[in-house]
């Protein structure tokens, strides 16, 4: 699977305009009520990231969890990127 072109990501992140591109990367923070809720959506977004066999990094603050997303082993943003930031926005 090879990088998506700028041209894709960049119609992906004008379409869904919580989601910030750069350095090869999207990310998104989700903001919750609490920890609580924060732990649960970790979790949930775990168990999708496993189905699909694609791990964002995680960074969780109190309330705030941002995921960054990039196919490492193919050197960019990918389909498996943009498809699983689209199964965390549905998540919430």
């Amino acid at each position: 699977m090879a990088p998506l072109p700028d041209e894709d990501i960049q119609t992906f992140t004008e379409d869904n305009p919580d989601w910030r591109w750069s350095d090869g990367e999207i990310a998104r923070t989700f903001e919750f009520e609490d920890f609580n809720e924060a732990m649960g959506f970790v979790t949930r977004i775990a168990m999708e990231a496993e189905k699909a066999n694609h791990h964002p990094d995680i960074d969780i603050r109190w309330n705030q969890v941002t995921l960054t997303l990039s196919t490492h082993s193919e050197g960019g943003i990918t389909d498996k990127d943009l498809d699983l930031a689209t199964i965390a926005d549905g998540l919430i």
